[in-house]
């Protein structure tokens, strides 16, 4: 997700660069009626979960697997929602904004808020729980996902 922004045009002003990412729709992003595609915006949500770990400076490989590399805990999704509040069209500049909270010492949730304009235009919801890879047992969150937790409340 590159920014389509400069710093000083952020819809939201004053939050970390790790909880607020820019993003501009493209024409691949919407439907035939020329409007964002529904599932565009979960995608989105988990593009911006990942860019904001990483800009945090939590390291892909500790949280996400890849092949030949499988974390001893993973982080599925095991809720989300998403409201529309407003048509995003091709060229809509947003700003993404990230408000994670630790739900209890093996889950978390990410509320994300998409900004058009000055003009909240949808919001996003996903609910994590940890569980041992192996086992698929509910353990701990791993300690890099805590300090992105715990910052972000600070910043909140």
């Amino acid at each position: 997700m590159s920014s389509s922004l400069p710093t000083s045009q952020h819809p939201v002003a004053g939050s970390s660069d790790w909880l607020l990412l820019c993003r501009t729709v493209r024409f691949g992003d919407t439907d035939a009626a020329g409007v964002m595609h529904f599932h565009q915006l979960l995608h989105w949500c988990h593009v911006a979960y990942e860019e904001s770990l990483e800009r945090f400076g939590v390291a892909p490989e500790l949280i996400f697997p890849a092949p030949g590399r499988t974390p001893s805990v993973a982080l599925p999704i095991v809720h989300v929602s998403a409201d529309y509040l407003r048509p995003l069209v091709c060229g809509d500049p947003l700003a993404i904004s990230l408000r994670p909270a630790s739900l209890d010492g093996s889950s978390f949730e990410v509320r994300y808020s998409f900004i058009l304009r000055g003009k909240q235009a949808a919001t996003g919801l996903t609910r994590h729980v940890a569980i041992e890879t192996v086992s698929r047992r509910r353990t701990a969150l791993p300690e890099p996902l805590t300090r992105w937790l715990e910052a972000s409340r600070t910043e909140g």
